[in-house]
């Protein structure tokens, strides 16, 4: 087993290496050139799109798709906010330094692009199953988009997708839970994931409508209960906000504060951290967003766009802010912290706002971890149904709601191994097809700016 986990170790390493990561950003730099920076002109817009929708066509009745374009976009971030936001943020700063922050904050800005492009793809190229349910994602605008002779690859990306649903979606996740609750509540890893694993067949056995309704409720409620917590901690805490803010930005350029003068390793953890929370590029948020109902592949790709925003540029920020608050001295030194991960998120948020900091990020981490075991489920169903056909979707679900509970008793560092380095190969395919697809995608968008222009769509 051992030997096992260093090959995936090994393997993880190089699928996340230098060249990923820069294939990553590259493309959100590519399509954010081609598309003349729409997520900065049209942001505004979008963001009413998620949130203030037409009167009229708020519900979208009228229109193909399973749920509504908010009810997509929660099903999304519900995956996409998560550990990562908490833990992944201090690993980034503790391992590349306070710089590291900005250089996620450069990620989302790219990775805007990124998840706009894979929105209008997804919904572009999406298909209705037998069940009238439709099916969506990079396995259908690969084989729909590139032609027959790209199935391959099609099938590749499902079937990375379905194996590293069971670690980063399931049992990763219920392994953080279990254990955030035996810290904050002494209550015992195999009580937890009980429960768990009960609430999780509940939701997910009812399927995507079923697993929207619930991401609608929990991803809205958690994500404005943490980022409330962490501006009170910056409203009582303003004179550490300037020198905070000071140090990211100048460390960004110089990785003075910890890596010391390792300028690149500032930037790959910040981007690396940047892109493993907000899931641009990596072909999970499309199979979401192709079960909207839209009128337009552009409007819902314009909703999706934002669930990179609210994820990276808001919540992470908050996290990230804090921390270097934390962290920084009165006379803007950066302290080296001895935690990482969970534990020294917790610590900071404790430390400036004592008796309820520590609590926010408790809470915070539970339903993060568990709206993602929620969001990923759907991913995971989908990627197996066009592998092994639909008629593996109950049985799939079954085997993920049974992994839950595993998770939560069991050591997680093999499965944890496996799971990083398939959730990196899912990008691989997908990033070949936004590239291969980016014409369509500026078509694409042309077409809805033209109605929108003669009043054709509102």
């Amino acid at each position: 087993m051992e030997s096992l986990k260093v090959f995936f170790d090994t393997l993880g390493g190089y699928v996340w290496g230098p060249y990923m990561l820069v294939f990553l950003v590259g493309t959100g730099v590519l399509l954010t050139v081609l598309l003349a920076g729409l997520q900065f002109t049209m942001l505004p817009y979008a963001l009413k799109q998620a949130f203030m929708p037409h009167k009229k066509k708020a519900d979208g009745s009228d229109h193909e798709g399973d749920i509504s374009q908010f009810g997509a976009l929660m099903t999304a971030l519900s995956a996409t906010i998560g550990t990562g936001n908490i833990a992944g943020v201090a690993t980034a700063v503790v391992l590349g330094g306070p710089g590291a922050v900005f250089w996620m904050w450069v990620t989302a800005i790219f990775g805007m692009a990124t998840k706009y492009g894979e929105g209008v793809l997804a919904v572009k190229y999406r298909t209705v199953n037998k069940k009238g349910e439709m099916a969506g994602g990079p396995m259908y605008y690969i084989e729909r988009g590139m032609g027959s002779k790209w199935k391959w690859l099609a099938y590749a990306f499902a079937l990375f997708g379905t194996l590293a649903s069971f670690g980063i979606g399931s049992s990763v996740q219920s392994n953080s839970v279990a254990h955030a609750v035996e810290a904050s509540f002494n209550v015992d890893t195999w009580i937890t994931g009980a429960v768990l694993t009960a609430f999780t067949a509940l939701v997910i056995l009812g399927g995507i409508k079923s697993i929207s309704k619930a991401s609608s409720i929990i991803v809205p409620v958690m994500a404005i209960g943490y980022v409330l917590g962490g501006l009170v901690i910056i409203l009582l805490n303003l004179d550490k906000v300037g020198p905070a803010v000071s140090l990211i930005f100048s460390d960004a350029f110089t990785g003075q504060a910890v890596a010391g003068g390792a300028l690149g390793a500032v930037i790959r953890y910040g981007v690396a951290r940047g892109v493993f929370s907000n899931e641009a590029g990596m072909g999970s948020a499309p199979i979401a967003a192709a079960a909207a109902k839209t009128d337009h592949p552009v409007r819902q790709a314009l909703v999706s766009m934002t669930g990179t925003f609210l994820d990276t540029i808001v919540v992470c920020s908050i996290t990230g802010i804090v921390l270097v608050m934390g962290l920084t001295t009165g006379t803007g030194e950066f302290i080296k912290p001895t935690a990482t991960g969970a534990a020294l998120t917790t610590a900071t948020f404790d430390q400036l706002l004592p008796g309820v900091g520590g609590w926010v990020v408790s809470f915070g981490l539970i339903f993060f971890a568990y709206s993602t075991i929620l969001g990923w489920c759907y991913y995971g169903e989908k990627c197996a149904a066009y592998v092994f056909g639909d008629g593996f979707i109950l049985p799939y679900r079954i085997l993920y709601t049974a992994s839950v509970m595993i998770g939560t008793v069991v050591s997680l560092d093999l499965v944890w191994a496996i799971s990083d380095t398939f959730n990196g190969l899912m990008a691989v395919p997908n990033l070949i097809a936004l590239v291969a697809l980016s014409g369509v995608i500026v078509k694409e968008t042309r077409d809805f700016k033209e109605k929108r222009r003669k009043g054709e769509l509102y």
